[in-house]
């Protein structure tokens, strides 16, 4: 009988003290009869009952959660088509200097110099590495990106009177926000199938071309693609869409794979967007802060959102809000300066001569991956990759070993997992992303880790099934979870601290540490 070591993490309700302080507010500098004016004169409510915790004892809770979670800091982050980097922390001082962390937007042009000259630099150095013309720096996001480029093509369209055309074209093992971002922006998506090669079923798209002749707003098509394979018939692909009177969009998730070496702009696409979280090491996941700047050849150039970063003839920075065609504001202010502010510090780290090691090195890492990893689980593609490679886990599935079964154990090693079950036309797929920010070492310890997972696969898979067995928690309800959300504390029962297993499966409210011996 194995005996299960339970460690109840209490919140903040249940450290709570009466008394305790942790922070005093400090007395009101405001004259009485001014503050008698500004404020109501009834409560807002009667009663606030926040927790009352002393200063240790806020800072060692909250310390103690951040120890469980996983991040690129802690270790290898392997997510596919994510592009987890590691990110500098030069990027952190700079976004901490007095003059850009304490800039409004609302002050005036002249006294915000510098902030507005980073913009400026990056559309101009985005508009070079994407081999664009123009680039917007508002988006928040990867999708926020897709619904403006989007928007811009219907804007184009509409402005020279071919407002009739109303599908977009999406391969079938696009990001799921591909047809998603299409669909929000009023049109009909109209899938293309991927071929054996894992590429464009270019047949298929000709007699799509054909069937919807008129009616093709776009194309939206992410190179390399979400199975890690560049497109090698792309500039045919662009060509047949401009042929159809359409416009190429570029989802530019994956430019990790690319930039510095290739620009999309000179394979035929007119309009893209780029993960500055991600090609661009901005910190990803978590919610945020994200960006998703977006860049355009000239012809869409006019449709920009406002306002868009200038430099005058003077020489000093402005913003212009003078753009007739544009299509308004898409957030609010300028953009997400700080998460733009950290990309231009990598940017500028790299600079114009070394900015193709970066691709390069996330190419390398993820064919030694490939090769290395080939011998032990099947390669979907067994081609040469981009910057993530893709493996099919079905040999192992006939063994009752599941994709999902091996990335829970290598939790138990001291990974994040990978990325599973993505692109879905790969069965049991497990899809590794390594980046150009992994050593060698640490890409040979992943290795022998999913190597020696295939032997227990073999010699005890019941070590598999039932990992993760260091984490946290064990495997949760994950479809219980997402239908019973619990997003509000409620006082509980006291749990005995130490008890023995009981075989059920589940570690209980996720407040709970599990060890088992």
């Amino acid at each position: 009988m194995s005996i299960e070591l339970k460690i109840i993490e209490p919140t903040l309700f249940e450290l709570s003290r009466e008394g305790r302080f942790g922070f005093q507010l400090a007395a009101s500098d405001v004259p009485a009869k001014d503050a008698h004016e500004l404020l109501p004169d009834v409560a807002l409510r009667g009663d606030l009952p926040l927790p009352e915790l002393s200063e240790p004892d806020v800072v060692r809770h909250f310390i103690h959660l951040s120890s469980l979670n996983y991040c690129v800091d802690k270790g290898f982050y392997p997510l596919g088509s994510c592009t987890m980097k590691y990110n500098p922390k030069i990027n952190d001082a700079a976004v901490a200097m007095p003059g850009f962390a304490r800039v409004h937007p609302y002050q005036p042009e002249e006294t915000a110099q510098g902030a507005l000259e980073v913009l400026w630099q990056m559309q101009t150095a985005l508009s070079a590495l994407l081999g664009m013309d123009a680039v917007s720096l508002h988006p928040c996001a990867g999708a926020h990106g897709e619904l403006l480029g989007l928007m811009l093509i219907r804007a184009y369209h509409e402005h020279n009177g071919q407002g009739n055309r109303k599908s977009i074209l999406v391969p079938s093992a696009a990001h799921g926000t591909n047809p998603a971002s299409a669909a929000r922006c009023g049109y009909k998506t109209v899938s293309i199938d991927t071929d054996a090669r894992g590429l464009v079923d270019m047949n298929h798209l000709r007699a799509l071309l054909e069937k919807h002749a008129g009616d093709v707003a776009g194309l939206m098509l992410t190179n390399p693609n979400t199975l890690g394979l560049f497109e090698k018939d792309i500039l045919e692909i662009t060509g047949l869409i401009h042929d159809a009177g359409g416009l190429v969009y570029c989802d530019g998730a994956n430019m990790n794979a690319l930039v510095g070496t290739a620009r999309p702009g000179d394979m035929g696409f007119d309009v893209m967007h780029t993960n500055l979280h991600k090609t661009f090491s901005v910190p990803h996941g978590g919610g945020g802060p994200g960006a998703g700047p977006v860049g355009v050849k000239k012809i869409l150039e006019p449709f920009l959102p406002v306002p868009q970063a200038v430099r005058r003839e003077d020489g000093t920075f402005g913003l212009d809000y003078d753009r007739p065609l544009s299509v308004g504001k898409i957030g609010p202010f300028y953009g997400p300066f700080l998460a733009i502010l950290r990309a231009y510090v990598y940017i500028r780290h790299y600079g114009r001569e070394r900015m193709h090691e970066i691709s390069q090195n996330a190419v390398l890492n993820a064919n030694y991956i490939r090769v290395r990893l080939g011998e032990t689980f099947e390669v979907a593609y067994p081609e040469i990759c981009m910057h993530e490679c893709v493996f099919t886990l079905k040999a192992l599935k006939a063994k009752g070993v599941k994709a999902l079964d091996v990335a829970k154990r290598i939790i138990d090693y001291g990974y994040h997992p990978p990325t599973m079950y993505f692109p879905l036309l790969v069965p049991e797929c497990l899809m590794i992303e390594p980046t150009e920010t992994e050593s060698v070492e640490t890409i040979d310890a992943f290795i022998a880790a999913m190597e020696q997972i295939a032997r227990e696969a073999d010699e005890n898979p019941s070590l598999i099934l039932n990992a993760p067995h260091a984490a946290p928690v064990r495997r949760l309800d994950e479809a219980a979870a997402a239908r019973n959300l619990d997003l509000s504390w409620t006082p509980r029962e006291p749990v005995p601290s130490f008890q023995g297993d009981n075989g059920d499966g589940h570690p209980g409210t996720g407040r709970e540490s599990a060890s088992t011996f």
